[in-house]
């Protein structure tokens, strides 16, 4: 990973609710309604409302849509932000998925820790998805055959492109914007230089 003082960094402000008008009001309003708060990432976002409201309809059709159980959709989340190095998203999923999504303890860490998941099904869907990520969605007809002889579906391909497109806007934005992680989500702070 790049050092994150070599990363470029926006000048653009966080828009805060407060002075937020017209359409990014109305974004910022949807994503506190799905969130239950304005996640500093959302905030950030919002200076592009397109941004915002596009990752919050691709977020909610995979969280709707996607044939994954919710800790299987948060191992594709985690894996997707640890490839991409993404510190904001790998703390906030690490904490859904461990508080919301019930996802195992041992899956988790070992997502963080670019380790071995002991659970063979969740390990098939994190290589697969990480696979997905690395080779820019070119997997090799033996790593397609290895996930659907997991008990996944062709289906479920497209549903984890689907997450990989809603992670890459959230995990660019947070790159350029450096997004400080929300005091909600600070218990599982990560960075790829202490858990890598």
């Amino acid at each position: 990973m790049m050092e994150h003082s070599k990363v470029a960094k926006l000048s653009l402000s966080p828009v805060q609710p407060s002075s937020a008008e017209g359409r990014t009001k109305e974004v910022l309003e949807a994503g506190k309604k799905s969130a239950g708060f304005i996640p500093n990432m959302y905030a950030g976002m919002a200076n592009a409302p397109a941004l915002l409201d596009t990752y919050l309809y691709g977020y909610g059709l995979f969280r709707n849509e996607a044939g994954f159980t919710p800790a299987e959709q948060e191992l594709v989340f985690l894996t997707i932000a640890r490839v991409n190095e993404c510190t904001y998203c790998v703390a906030a999923h690490s904490f859904i998925a461990e508080a919301i999504s019930k996802t195992p303890h041992q899956a988790i860490q070992a997502v963080r820790e670019d380790a071995a998941i002991d659970e063979p099904k969740l390990q098939a869907l994190s290589t697969f998805t990480r696979t997905m990520v690395e080779t820019r969605g070119n997997p090799t007809p033996e790593e397609l055959q290895k996930f659907l002889d997991a008990g996944y579906t062709e289906k479920n391909v497209l549903d984890i492109i689907l997450a990989i497109a809603v992670k890459t806007i959230s995990n660019y934005a947070n790159h350029v914007f450096h997004t400080e992680v929300d005091p909600q989500f600070a218990s599982k702070k990560w960075s790829p230089k202490t858990e890598s």
